[in-house]
C-alpha cells in the first residue's frame, strides 16, 4: 500500500501539458534543431527551395475577386449568411434567392414527411445524393433514380457487382398502411381482398405469419367478387404477440372498441402493416379503407386504417455480400433475447432455451434467419462507431457476427481479447442519461405514427467530434460547454429498425430489406455506401429482377392499374423522342403496350369455326380458331370490333399467380384434360412419367373434344423463355404458336445452316396496326406468301433478356388453354424422347422479321405460389 502511495504522490507531483502554446517561444527554445533540420534540406535541395517547374499548376486561390462578388451579390439581396443573421438590413423583408431557399430545404431533415418540389414531386430523403450521380425522373409522385447517366448500358458491370459484392436500392417511395382492431375481424376483412389468404396456406406457414415472426406476400384485389382486378403485389406482417398492447384509450372512451364474445386469442387488438408500391399505393389505400368500412357496417366492431406514408422508409441490400456488410453497419443496443420467442420457431431451433439464446446472441450466419423472417433490433448511431467497424466489406469469415459489440461500448480484439480503447460517443454525450434510457424503453417501430426522434444533425456531431480531438491533445477550452444545449433532447443515439429476409427460398437472389424511420435514411445510407455498397436505380433493380428471375411491378403485371399508366406514360415518352428524328429516320411503329386484346379476339371468334369442324392438323390449335375473314375486314369503326378492342386486361381476364387459382380455372371451364399440371410442384417427376407413359397420354386425351365456351375469361400464366439455339428478345415481343415444322428445322438443323422463319418486311409493318382511333389491332395479310410465315400470337414479353447475364432469360406472359393445346400436340407430334416438359414457341421481336425459338418454361409447375416480386 505505501509502494502504491508513492507511486500516486510522483504521478500527482509530474505537472500537466501546457492547455496553450505560444509558437515564437517554442521556436526559440528549438532553435537549434530547426537549424540543423534547414542545413539539411538545403544540401538535398542546393539550396533551390523553388518548387519544379513541372509542378506547377495554374491556379486561381490566390484571387479573392470571385468571393468578393458573391458576397457583394448576398448584400444586395439581404440574403442570411450561415449563422443566420441578415447580411443587410436595409433588405430584410426580400426573400432569398430559390438558389438559397432550396439549399436550406434540402438540408432539413424533418421527422416526417417528404421535401416536395414546386409542382409537388416528392424528393426522397437521398435526392442531393442520387441527382449527383444517376439519371432522375418523374414517376409515381417522386423523385426516382432511372439509372446511372449514359445510354442505358452497363449491365454486365452490374451483375457482375451483384454476384460478387453488395448494391443499395433506397425504396422509400414504398408506403405503408397500418391496420388495428381486433385479430378476427382483421383476418375476415383481409380474407376478402388478398389472394391468396394467410389461413389457406400450411398451419405452420399461418401461425408464423400471425406470430409476427415472418412476413407474406399476396396479391390484393377489389372489394368485389373473389376474381376482382387486380391492385398490387403487398407485402403484409403482423405485430409480434410479445409487442401488443391493450387497444387504444381512445376506443374506449369511444365506445367504439367491442370484444368479441369467446374470441379468446383472436380477439385480440392487433396491428398489421401492408406495404404498397408508389404506383399503386393510393389505390391500395382505398380498397383497404373501403375493406374495413365495410367490415365495420357488417360486424360493427371499429378498425382504424391509418396512412404511414411519409413516416417509414425501406432499403433494399442485395448481393452475395449484403449480410456481411450489415453485420458491419448494425450494432444493436439491447440484447436479442428479447426477441427469442417470435424467433424460436421461426428458426426451428432446439427445446434447449441456453443453446437457443446463445444462437440468437450470436446470429453469425445468415442461414439462421428463414426466408421472410423479420428480426426487430434498436441500433446505435451507425456514425458514431469507431472507424474500424465501418470499411469495405471484407472476406466471407465465419467470425463476423451481426452486433458483434457489447453493451458496455468496449470490443475484443480478435487475438486476443484484450480490450479495445474508444472515444466517447459523440451523439451520447448530448443526450443526457436518463434521457437516452427514456428513448429506449420508449422507441418501437410500431408505433410511428406517434413519431420517432431524429437522429443528431451531422453538424453537431462534427463540432463534438473536433471538440474531442482539441480536448485529446489537452487544446480545449474549459470555459466551453461539452455540446450545444439546445440540441438536448431533441435527437437520439439509437434507432428501431427491422431487418427482412428477403431471400429466395431457391437461393437465386440474397436480398436483404432494412424498415427504418424516414428521417434515419440519410445515416444509414452515407454508412451503407462507404461500407462498399453499390447504389442502383429503379433500371438496374429491373435487370437484378429479370437476371434472377423474379418479376417486377408494374412492368410484369399487365392485370393491374399501375401497369395501364406506367405504359402510358412510356409511350408518350417514346413517341416525343421518336418525333424529334426525320421522317425518314423514324422506325417502324411498335404498340405500347403490347395489344392483349388480340389473344382475346381469337378467343371470341373460335366458335364460328370450331363448331363446324375440329381439324388437327400440322397447324397448331389456335390457327383453327380464327375466322380469317372477319379478321381481314376489321375496322376501328365497327360496333362489335371497338367494343371488343376497348376490353382492357382488367376486365376480361386475370393472371393465376397461385396453384390454386389456376385449378380452380381448369374446374370452371371443365379443362381437367388439358396439359396442365398446377399441382406438379408438391409431387416429384410427374410429369416427365407422364409425358414418356403414350397410355396415360391416349387416357387423359379422352376430353379433348370439350367445346371451349365463347366470351369466356382468359387465364395468363408467367412463363420464363430460354432462347434454343441464340437470339435476344425484347421487351414487347410478341410469343406465337410454331407449326411442328418450325420445331423440327431448328431441332435437327446443324450449325452451318443459318435458315431462319422470316416474315416479309411489309408484314412486319402490318402485322400490327394502329387505327384512327388509336388502338391497335391484328391483321391477317391477304398474301399467300405472307399467310405462310403467320403466326398467332399466344402472348407478350414483359421483361427483355438482360445482356451480360450468364443464363439469359426473358418473362412473358401466355394464355393458359393455348399452352396446354401446344403442349398436346408437340408431344403427339415428336417421339418418346424427344418430349421436353417445357413448351416450344416462337419469339419475334416486333421490328423484326426472324421468328426464334424458345423453351417456355410455366412457372406454376415449379412452384405452388408465384408470389414473389421486386
Amino acid at each position: 500500500m505505501a509502494v502504491d502511495g508513492s507511486k500516486q504522490s510522483r504521478v500527482s507531483a509530474t505537472p500537466l501539458p501546457p492547455r496553450t502554446l505560444n509558437v515564437q517561444k517554442f521556436a526559440e527554445a528549438r532553435a537549434s534543431e530547426l537549424e540543423t533540420l534547414h542545413s539539411i534540406l538545403a544540401n538535398r535541395l542546393d539550396n533551390d527551395f523553388r518548387s519544379r517547374r513541372n509542378k506547377r499548376r495554374r491556379t486561381t486561390g490566390y484571387d479573392n475577386r470571385g468571393t468578393k462578388n458573391r458576397s457583394r451579390k448576398r448584400q444586395k439581396s439581404g440574403v442570411v449568411d450561415l449563422g443566420g443573421a441578415v447580411a443587410s438590413e436595409k433588405h430584410e423583408g426580400r426573400v432569398p434567392p430559390r438558389r438559397i431557399r432550396r439549399r436550406i430545404e434540402l438540408r432539413k431533415n424533418l421527422e416526417s414527411g417528404f421535401s416536395t418540389s414546386g409542382d409537388g414531386t416528392k424528393r426522397l430523403r437521398t435526392h442531393v445524393w442520387h441527382a449527383k450521380r444517376f439519371k432522375m425522373t418523374k414517376l409515381w409522385g417522386f423523385h426516382l433514380p432511372l439509372g446511372l447517366q449514359g445510354r442505358g448500358k452497363g449491365s454486365r458491370a452490374l451483375l457482375k457487382r451483384f454476384r460478387d459484392g453488395a448494391v443499395i436500392h433506397d425504396a422509400s417511395y414504398y408506403g405503408a398502411v397500418q391496420l388495428e382492431g381486433p385479430q378476427n375481424s382483421l383476418l375476415e376483412m383481409l380474407s376478402t381482398i388478398l389472394v391468396p389468404f394467410q389461413s389457406s396456406r400450411l398451419e405452420d406457414i399461418s401461425h408464423s405469419l400471425l406470430s409476427g415472426a415472418t412476413y407474406g406476400n399476396a396479391m390484393l384485389h377489389h372489394v368485389e367478387a373473389p376474381m376482382s382486378p387486380a391492385v398490387a403485389p403487398v407485402t403484409y406482417m403482423w405485430q409480434p404477440l410479445q409487442q401488443q398492447s391493450a387497444p387504444h384509450e381512445e376506443y374506449h372512451n369511444a365506445d367504439q372498441y367491442k370484444e368479441p364474445q369467446g374470441a379468446g386469442g383472436g380477439g385480440f387488438f392487433r396491428k398489421l402493416w401492408v406495404w404498397i408500391h408508389a404506383s399503386a399505393f393510393d389505390e391500395g389505400y382505398d380498397v383497404l379503407k373501403l375493406a374495413c368500412q365495410k367490415q365495420m357496417d357488417e360486424a360493427g366492431i371499429f378498425l382504424n386504417c391509418i396512412s404511414l406514408q411519409g413516416k417509414l422508409a425501406k432499403l433494399e441490400v442485395m448481393g452475395s455480400k449484403a449480410f456481411q456488410l450489415l453485420q458491419k453497419i448494425l450494432h444493436p443496443v439491447t440484447s436479442v433475447a428479447e426477441n427469442s420467442c417470435q424467433l424460436r420457431r421461426c428458426l426451428n431451433m432446439e427445446s434447449d432455451t441456453e443453446t437457443s439464446l446463445k444462437k440468437l446472441t450470436a446470429l453469425q450466419d445468415e442461414h439462421n434467419i428463414p426466408s421472410s423472417g423479420i428480426i426487430s433490433l434498436t441500433i446505435k448511431d451507425p456514425r458514431v462507431l469507431p472507424e474500424r467497424n465501418v470499411g469495405l466489406v471484407p472476406e466471407i469469415t465465419s467470425t463476423n457476427k451481426l452486433g458483434d459489440m457489447r453493451e458496455d461500448g468496449k470490443n475484443l480484439s480478435a487475438s486476443g481479447g484484450i480490450p479495445i480503447k474508444t472515444t466517447e460517443s459523440p451523439s451520447l454525450s448530448l443526450i443526457k442519461p436518463e434521457q437516452n434510457a427514456a428513448f429506449l424503453g420508449s422507441m418501437d417501430l410500431w408505433d410511428a405514427s406517434k413519431g420517432i426522434p431524429p437522429p443528431v444533425e451531422e453538424n453537431v456531431i462534427c463540432m463534438e467530434k473536433h471538440r474531442q480531438q482539441l480536448a485529446f491533445f489537452c487544446l480545449d477550452d474549459k470555459s466551453a460547454g461539452k455540446g450545444n444545449a439546445s440540441a438536448e433532447g431533441q435527437f437520439c443515439s439509437s434507432c428501431p429498425i427491422m431487418l427482412l429476409n428477403d431471400s429466395n427460398k431457391k437461393g437465386s437472389i440474397i436480398r436483404w430489406s432494412i424498415i427504418l424511420p424516414l428521417s434515419w435514411v440519410k445515416v444509414f445510407w452515407v454508412l451503407l455506401i462507404s461500407g462498399g455498397a453499390h447504389a442502383i436505380g429503379l433500371g438496374e433493380k429491373h435487370w437484378i429482377a429479370c437476371d434472377v428471375g423474379l418479376p417486377y411491378f408494374p412492368s410484369d403485371f399487365p392485370d393491374s392499374r399501375a401497369y395501364s399508366s406506367f405504359m402510358a406514360a412510356k409511350a408518350a415518352d417514346s413517341d416525343e423522342k421518336v418525333g424529334r428524328r426525320p421522317p425518314s429516320m423514324r422506325p417502324v411503329s411498335v404498340p405500347i403496350p403490347p395489344p392483349w386484346e388480340s389473344v382475346r379476339f381469337a378467343f371470341e371468334k373460335e366458335s364460328s369455326t370450331s363448331k363446324d369442324s375440329q381439324t388437327y392438323s400440322e397447324e397448331p390449335y389456335v390457327i383453327n380458331m380464327v375466322n380469317e375473314n372477319v379478321l381481314a375486314n376489321m375496322h376501328c369503326g365497327k360496333v362489335d370490333t371497338t367494343a371488343l378492342i376497348h376490353r382492357v386486361f382488367l376486365s376480361d381476364a386475370f393472371v393465376a399467380r397461385t396453384s390454386n387459382m389456376l385449378t380452380h380455372f381448369l374446374r370452371e371451364i371443365h379443362g381437367d384434360h388439358l396439359f396442365l399440371f398446377p399441382h406438379a410442384p408438391f409431387m416429384k417427376n410427374n410429369i416427365t412419367k407422364f409425358m414418356k407413359d403414350n397410355d396415360m397420354l391416349l387416357q387423359f386425351q379422352n376430353g379433348t373434344t370439350t367445346q371451349i365456351s365463347n366470351g369466356r375469361r382468359l387465364c395468363f400464366l408467367r412463363v420464363i423463355l430460354h432462347a434454343y439455339g441464340g437470339g435476344v428478345f425484347e421487351e414487347g415481343a410478341a410469343v406465337c404458336a410454331p407449326h411442328y415444322s418450325d420445331i423440327t428445322l431448328w431441332t435437327t438443323r446443324s450449325d452451318s445452316d443459318k435458315e431462319n422463319l422470316e416474315m416479309p418486311e411489309s408484314s412486319v409493318r402490318s402485322y400490327f396496326e394502329q387505327q384512327p382511333c388509336g388502338k391497335w389491332e391484328l391483321q391477317m395479310p391477304k398474301d399467300p406468301i405472307s399467310r405462310e410465315s403467320y403466326r398467332w400470337p399466344i402472348g407478350f414479353v414483359t421483361t427483355g433478356f438482360v445482356r451480360g447475364s450468364k443464363k439469359p432469360a426473358a418473362e412473358a406472359l401466355c394464355e393458359a388453354t393455348l399452352l396446354a393445346r401446344l403442349r398436346e400436340k408437340q408431344w403427339n407430334a415428336m417421339p418418346v424422347k424427344q418430349r421436353r416438359k417445357d413448351v416450344y414457341v416462337l419469339v419475334r421481336n416486333l421490328r423484326s422479321t426472324a421468328c426464334r425459338l424458345a423453351l417456355a418454361t410455366i412457372v406454376l409447375e415449379l412452384q405452388g405460389e408465384d408470389l414473389e416480386f421486386m
